[in-house]
């Protein structure tokens, strides 16, 4: 887990992070990923750590923004065989106004994200990812605080996070299968976003299960 100590050492290097660039590539067609079709999409939220200065925020909001940053990346996927991908909040930061660069907070999200193999119920690359990403756009090295909203501040910090959980995943692409294995009747190279479905144990889940 983090707290207060570990946020001081993200604001030390805030104004310095080269993970605040924007994310371009949603419209392009995905790198191959093996045989990668998402399965579950979790995301948890237990009593995250807010770090100083920051906007505070139903932790309920974070499940919604963050599952639907996970689903426009992931679902794009048009693989055969399943992986579930969980993603735990443990701490952030949204910055509020302030005085730019010398006392407005930048925004940061932290999590631990686990992807397992459905087939297996293994948890792939053998342990928890923890990954730290910080708000794209330029505007950020102000402090996002002056222009714009907490909603946004989330949608952007998912964001990152999710490519951030891309770029981890295509790092240990061999975890996915041999995609020539796959049938090019079935599958394909990458499709439009898919609709999101609801969370396993969720309320909408338990009314779909009985209808």
């Amino acid at each position: 887990m983090i707290r207060i100590a570990k946020f001081a050492s993200l604001f030390a290097g805030a104004v310095l992070a080269l993970s605040a660039c924007a994310v371009t590539d949603l419209e392009d067609t995905p790198q191959e990923m093996g045989r990668f079709l998402l399965g579950f999409n979790i995301v948890t939220v237990n009593d995250a750590e807010v770090g100083p200065m920051s906007r505070a925020v139903d932790e309920d909001l974070w499940v919604g923004v963050m599952r639907n940053a996970i689903n426009e990346r992931f679902s794009r996927y048009d693989g055969d065989q399943y992986y579930h991908i969980s993603v735990a909040v443990l701490g952030y930061v949204l910055a509020q106004p302030g005085i730019p660069i010398v006392a407005s907070p930048k925004s940061v999200l932290i999590a631990d994200v686990r992807v397992y193999d459905d087939a297996t119920g293994e948890l792939m690359t053998g342990e928890a990812k923890q990954i730290t990403v910080f708000e794209e756009g330029g505007d950020v090295l102000v402090g996002s605080g002056l222009t714009r909203t907490a909603e946004e501040q989330m949608a952007s910090l998912a964001r990152n996070m999710s490519k951030s959980i891309h770029d981890w995943m295509l790092e240990n692409v061999e975890f996915f299968g041999d995609a020539s294995l796959m049938d090019p009747e079935t599958t394909s190279p990458g499709r439009p976003v898919q609709p999101l479905a609801a969370m396993p144990g969720s309320a909408e889940a338990l009314a779909a299960a009985e209808s």
